[in-house]
């Protein structure tokens, strides 16, 4: 359930909402905290669920002393009203056995909130890939019949590859029936996707194959594809684009090595 933290109900009408899958890496939530900093999005409420692990924090997108102490929680909404996008960002991982019902959760929320579109960025284990997921960019696509109705020139003219589908037991093609999709490490990525085909919602996934360990590189080339299409931060007066890295990102790797070790 959506909590507004305004005075009145924020609208979406119209609005492109990007979250982040809990998959490999953490690279679309890191992906996201870039967004959210760079365009000085507003916090506009959060999602009162259940279903993900319970935890609390300071602000990570602090500027000043003044708002560093201000609560902030698992899954929370952040607006930029001038580029008509929404993000929500996902700071805990989800109960295993609640999976469905959170997937039900935001397919109803995205349905009655009225997002013209929505992005999932993502990832998934790079040492699973099959030959042919070898090739090319380590970024690849799905996006729902309903949104490629609406963006197909568009997508063409990015030129990057869809996620294949795979065998389901490579080496034996007596035991395999027709490819699959699959996308070990991305968390409810492919069931997101399902879901939102079967409910005829306009979405879209960008994924990124990484391994765990320094994934900040990862998330600016999420990002900086996103950006590709979605033109959030183009400037022809500033090149290359720069995004603002947000102030929790200084203890993302924990505070450094204590002298005393020495």
């Amino acid at each position: 359930m959506f909590v507004s933290s305004l005075d009145s109900p924020a609208s979406f009408k119209d609005f492109t909402l990007v979250l982040p899958a809990v998959a490999v890496g953490n690279v679309g939530q890191l992906a996201v905290d870039l967004l959210v900093s760079t365009l000085n999005m507003r916090r506009v409420g959060h999602l009162h669920t259940d279903c993900l692990i319970p935890m609390a924090g300071n602000n990570p997108y602090a500027t000043c002393r003044g708002d560093a102490e201000e609560l902030h929680t698992p899954a929370e909404v952040y607006t930029s009203a001038e580029q008509k996008l929404a993000v929500l960002q996902i700071r805990a991982p989800i109960i295993q056995t609640k999976s469905k019902k959170f997937r039900q959760l935001l397919v109803s929320w995205i349905k009655a909130s009225g997002f013209s579109r929505t992005v999932v960025l993502s990832s998934s284990h790079a040492y699973q890939r099959d030959d042919q997921q070898l090739q090319g960019t380590p970024l690849r696509y799905l996006v729902t019949p309903s949104l490629l109705k609406v963006i197909s020139d568009a997508w063409e003219e990015l030129s990057w590859r869809e996620m294949e589908r795979v065998q389901a037991f490579p080496g034996l093609p007596e035991a395999n029936a027709e490819p699959r999709l699959y996308i070990p490490g991305g968390g409810i990525t492919k069931a997101l996707y399902a879901d939102s085909c079967a409910e005829d919602l306009s979405l879209a996934v960008l994924l990124l194959f990484c391994s765990e360990g320094d994934n900040i590189p990862d998330a600016f080339t999420l990002v900086n594809h996103l950006n590709d299409w979605l033109h959030l931060l183009d400037n022809p007066s500033q090149e290359p684009n720069k995004w603002k890295i947000p102030t929790s990102w200084n203890l993302l790797f924990g505070s450094g090595i204590p002298p005393a070790l020495f």
